[in-house]
């Protein structure tokens, strides 16, 4: 499989260096070209800063159909990764095994009937956002008829985007919709390029009413949703006094952290307030990590798997790791040299996507990890780095 990945990659690398002028020139500046690269660890890393700046993208313009931007604070410049028709099947292709071996591991054995609680906006108001895309690619390839989305876009103070009603059983999709004149407020008829750092906001009442009917119909709930929604939507059912018990087999999956949108909260605390909220087990619980700069994602553990059958466990430690999917590789690597820390050691996280197709396969990441074996450990945000809205929530190094 090591010599496998190494050739793909190489071949990748090589396609790239031609294919990408800036990457190219980045690449010749470490000396580094696909003539004198033996091993896919030295092919270079493009900092994710670079995406802000340059088109990382072997896509001529007029085949660019999709860019996702990176999230993070309203004045920054975000990150660009383009896609095209065939690149989006790829990231699609990657997405889906992955996802499913982790957060859905029973559909091998059958198709329960899920209920999909996506606590984002919808592709409509989101179009950017790879986070959202992923939501409704699984949505709709394993829950189309039990679906909904309950998040919105806060424009200014008051005004905001109200979600479509998506509860569908025989109901149409309207995730892909441009919002309807009736459902908007102050005027505002669609979401431009501008408004897409204006703050995600809970639909905190219809989220409660899907959670309470699928309580009474005894349907199992997939949870889908960032850190900072899954606080908003707990804090308000504790101050409305609310609590239930989700049907045997439910489960969450948070990803990302607050970048000051809510409280923030340890991991350890969010997750015994799902539990005690939601009655949601930690064994249900699903953390996923990934970024627009990248096409295939993270997960640190399987859902419904006993703790002692899980290897991304280190029970002495009590944490959970991450691991990419087999054509992905990362490496712990030194901020100071850039080579690759010792077990046990804390780096910045460099990852190698083989689904960056049309992009850049070696992506120099912010994240301070710690390397475990085949997997990682996350620590927390660089100090040198800008707040990133689906990153997870930073922590002091130990």
């Amino acid at each position: 499989m090591d010599a496998e990945f190494n050739e793909l990659a190489l071949a990748l690398f090589s396609q790239q260096f031609e294919h990408v002028p800036a990457y190219r020139r980045f690449c010749e500046a470490r000396g580094v070209t696909p003539q004198n690269a033996a091993s896919w660890k030295e092919i270079p890393a493009i900092p994710t800063s670079a995406f802000k700046e340059f088109d990382l993208s072997s896509l001529p313009p007029v085949e660019r159909t999709r860019v996702f931007h990176s999230s993070g604070t309203t004045a920054h410049k975000p990150s660009r990764h383009f896609h095209s028709r065939e690149s989006l099947e790829i990231y699609e292709a990657s997405l889906r095994p992955w996802f499913q071996k982790h957060v859905l591991p029973e559909l091998q054995l059958g198709r329960p009937a899920f209920r999909f609680l996506i606590l984002t906006p919808p592709p409509a108001l989101a179009p950017h956002s790879s986070l959202v895309h992923m939501f409704e690619m699984v949505r709709r390839e394993f829950a189309p008829g039990q679906s909904l989305f309950v998040g919105s876009i806060a424009v200014g103070r008051d005004a905001f985007h109200r979600v479509p009603d998506q509860s569908s059983e025989g109901a149409p999709d309207l995730d892909h919709s441009p919002p309807r004149r009736d459902l908007v407020r102050d005027g505002v008829e669609s979401v431009p390029t501008r408004m897409m750092g204006n703050a995600w906001r809970l639909q905190t009442d219809r989220a409660w009413a899907s959670l309470a009917e699928a309580a009474d119909n005894d349907q199992p709930v997939v949870l889908l949703g960032t850190a900072f929604s899954f606080v908003e939507l707990l804090d308000w059912m504790f101050t409305n006094q609310l609590r239930l018990s989700l049907p045997s087999g439910s489960r969450a999956l948070e990803t990302g952290g607050y970048k000051g949108r809510t409280r923030a909260l340890p991991k350890a605390e969010l997750y015994a307030m799902i539990t005690g909220r939601l009655g949601i087990p930690s064994t249900h619980i699903v953390c996923e990590y990934g970024m627009s700069e990248l096409s295939s994602q993270a997960y640190d553990r399987v859902a419904g798997a006993p703790e002692s059958q899980i290897s991304n466990f280190k029970f002495e430690m009590g944490q959970r790791l991450f691991r990419f999917p087999p054509w992905a590789r990362v490496q712990v690597v030194s901020p100071e040299t850039g080579r690759e820390v010792g077990e046990g050691e804390t780096g910045l996280l460099r990852i190698y996507d083989l689904a960056n197709v049309r992009s850049v396969l070696a992506v120099q990441t912010e994240d301070l990890s710690i390397r475990r074996g085949e997997g990682f450990e996350l620590v927390g945000r660089a100090a040198f780095s800008e707040p990133r809205g689906c990153s997870l929530m930073s922590t002091a190094l130990p």
